[in-house]
Parts: structure tokens; sequence; C-alpha cells
């Protein structure tokens, strides 16, 4: 899979669509801290939401992110999920 190299506010338009890539390009940026301010919990949420469309690589994402945060990160990123799902 191809990354995509687009800014923070392309990727969040695009994610609007919930398309895995874009959900997971998200993930990416908070990760690296690429064109925004770091947020491990915050790429957590979008890298479970990539990896509920089908992006296998966002489960691997999610998985080694989980391992550097603690319990209440982990559930405060599925909190937002979830939210993002109801909104969208």
């Amino acid at each position: 899979m191809a990354r995509m190299d687009i800014s923070s506010e392309k990727a969040e338009l695009a994610a609007q669509t919930g398309a895995p890539d874009a959900l997971f390009e998200l993930g990416m940026l908070y990760a690296t801290g690429r064109d925004v301010a770091p947020d491990l919990v915050v790429a957590h949420k979008w890298f479970n939401l990539a990896a509920m469309r089908g992006n296998r690589v966002a489960l691997t994402h999610r998985m080694e992110l989980s391992r550097e945060m603690s319990a209440a990160q982990v559930a405060e990123a599925q909190r937002l999920a979830r939210e993002w799902i109801v909104t969208h």
C-alpha cells in the first residue's frame, strides 16, 4: 500500500468519507507528528478506524502504539473512535 503525502487538512477531509487509506494516513500523521503535534491517543483512534475498515497495516500500527500507551490512553482512543463512528 502506498503512503499518501498529503497535509493533515486534506487527510481530515478525505477521512470524512471513511476511506481506510485516508484514516490510516491520519494515524501516521499523528503518530509521527508530521504536519501536526504528535498524539498517540488520536493516532490510535485513526489506526483503529482504518483497521476496522480493512486496512491491515493500520492494525499492526495500532497494536504497536498500544504497547506505548497506558490503559487509560487506549480507552480514550477507543472512546474517540466510537464517537467518530456515531457521527460519520
